[in-house]
């Protein structure tokens, strides 16, 4: 079970809730509160709007959601403040492209971090 089923299925027996319970709470369809308590592995985290809406009707934080969510979809969360405006565009940046896209900035950090090992 992925880190989002888990959430969901905490906040359900936690609270007695059911899928509709949650979707009413937040404002979301039925169907999407179901799709991402019982998917196995999310091919891409849900839209900001579906995570606001998904914190709102489990009642916990969207921080919570949001760093679920993207553990479900395989991606690593970051957890420090970032003071740096051109570190938080360049994050920010990454959601917009695609997967293979992703995969090419990730193999170029990678390179750029080992060339900087090997210099020191």
């Amino acid at each position: 079970m992925n880190a989002l089923q888990q959430l969901i299925r905490h906040r359900m027996a936690e609270n007695h809730w059911s899928y509709g319970d949650i979707a009413r709470r937040g404002g979301l369809p039925r169907s999407t509160v179901h799709n991402l308590a019982t998917l196995e592995r999310l091919s891409r985290p849900p839209r900001p709007v579906t995570l606001e809406r998904l914190a709102r009707g489990l009642d916990v934080p969207l921080d919570t959601v949001r760093g679920a969510a993207a553990t479900a979809a395989g991606l690593h969360v970051w957890q420090e403040p970032v003071s740096d405006p051109e570190i938080e565009v360049m994050v920010a940046g990454l959601a917009k492209l695609s997967p293979e896209e992703r995969r090419h900035v990730q193999a170029l950090i990678r390179s750029l971090l080992n060339g900087r090992q090997q210099q020191d």
